[in-house]
């Protein structure tokens, strides 16, 4: 069975929507890390903050130099371990509300807008139920599977990773259905109209002879 050009060209539109808007994430993302890397760089090197904190730690162990250490230590690691926790949650929010704000004022994304695509019905609430889904499958499981890592939890963050995908394979694959409506758009009630795509259930124009 042979696909036509006018089955493949809708889904490579909606392919590159969301390839546009996902380099967007990635751009916010990849600032983000620089942030996050300064902020800890210059907690390990801020050597007054360090030298008087190793001092106190020092003064209050009652002269147990390993255990003043190792206190030390712990704390830097937990504020730098707070600090990439909040990048990962600075980023899910900034996909979320890309999403929304987008869609409910213009009904499309970058991408989207690009491509020529539209998503309708664009009503606040609907946008936000696709934001939602839409920020889970691509950005936000994921985030919570790093945090796991980085938290020491392996095995969580492994299964929280496999469940991403399937997220993920949930949300895009329905796309390659005749219907072509996301998980994304089935949970929000909206679909994707513009450039060959038509609203599923529409009724065909009746020809006359």
């Amino acid at each position: 069975m042979t696909c036509s050009s006018g089955d493949i060209m809708p889904k490579l539109r909606r392919a590159m929507a969301w390839l546009i808007d996902f380099a967007l994430v990635v751009a916010l993302a990849s600032a983000l890390a620089v942030l996050t890397f300064q902020r800890i760089s210059t907690l390990v090197t801020d050597v007054p903050e360090l030298a008087t904190r190793g001092g106190l730690d020092l003064l209050t162990s009652r002269g147990d130099v390993i255990d003043a250490s190792a206190d030390l230590g712990l704390s830097l690691w937990d504020k730098s371990v707070l600090y990439v926790e909040q990048a990962f949650a600075l980023l899910v929010l900034a996909a979320f509300l890309y999403q929304w704000a987008c869609l409910a004022l213009a009904g499309r994304t970058v991408g989207k807008g690009l491509l020529g695509l539209e998503v309708t019905p664009s009503h606040p609430r609907r946008a936000a139920l696709r934001a939602a889904v839409t920020t889970a499958a691509d950005v936000a499981v994921y985030a919570v599977a790093c945090v796991l890592l980085v938290e020491g939890q392996v095995v969580l963050s492994v299964l929280v990773w496999a469940a991403a995908v399937v997220l993920f394979l949930l949300n895009a694959l329905p796309v390659l259905s005749p219907g072509r409506r996301s998980l994304a758009d089935r949970v929000a009630g909206t679909s994707v109209t513009g450039l060959g795509l038509s609203t599923p259930g529409a009724t065909p124009p009746v020809r006359t002879s």
